[in-house]
């Protein structure tokens, strides 16, 4: 059990909610592979919770100033919907908590990195957008995750004090945010497992949302 009770709940999107990171990583390997380079796992991993601005920085930096990103990115993502059009891999536990955090009456948002175009399909995809209360994507914000503006944005759209707040996050760097900004946030870990910063940072770190879930006796 988790000895505070929140007001609300804010949840990251992707790698804990969805389950796209593993997506991105086969479409982005996928589409570099036809352009004759190696994209190693390594590489992706670096990319986990980092936005728009910061994968076109990291993959210039590794591929060369001359990487195209802005042909690259509708590529993969290309490949990306293309599979979830069989459907919405969701993490463990989320569909069943999102449910349990509704009938328990608490507010809750979404707070991703990506943007609006994207998350709101997505999010509608796996029945979860109309129960939201609000959603931060990367169109509403100046500074992303691991700044502390889209906790903070959330958490003034859903009218609570960030310390009342229980966040969600899979990545080092929504770890990062949700801390800064105040929240409680509570570690789900995906593809990146929670290191010792992560662990000095987090309220707790959780092997899935059904065990959340359980904590929050909901």
């Amino acid at each position: 059990m988790l000895d505070f009770a929140p007001k609300a709940v804010i949840f990251d999107m992707d790698g804990l909610l969805l389950d796209t990171e593993r997506l991105t990583r086969i479409a982005m390997e996928q589409e570099a592979a036809a352009r004759g380079l190696s994209f190693p796992d390594e590489l992706f991993l670096g990319l986990v919770g980092v936005d728009e601005t910061g994968t076109r920085k990291r993959l210039a930096e590794v591929f060369g100033a001359d990487f195209d990103y802005d042909d690259f990115r509708p590529a993969y993502r290309a490949r990306v919907r293309e599979r979830v059009k069989q459907g919405m891999p969701m993490r463990p536990g989320a569909r069943e908590m999102v449910e349990a955090v509704k009938a328990a009456g608490l507010p809750m948002a979404v707070a991703t990195s990506s943007w609006r175009a994207q998350a709101e399909p997505h999010l509608a995809q796996a029945g979860i957008l109309p129960w939201l209360d609000a959603l931060v994507t990367r169109d509403d914000v100046t500074n992303a995750k691991p700044d502390p503006e889209p906790y903070r944005l959330a958490a003034k759209r859903l009218g609570f004090a960030p310390g009342e707040i229980l966040a969600l996050e899979d990545s080092h760097s929504g770890v990062r945010s949700a801390a800064a900004a105040g929240t409680k946030v509570v570690m789900v870990p995906d593809l990146l497992p929670a290191s010792d910063e992560m662990r000095a940072l987090a309220y707790a770190v959780a092997p899935d949302l059904h065990v959340v879930r359980g904590w929050l006796g909901l």
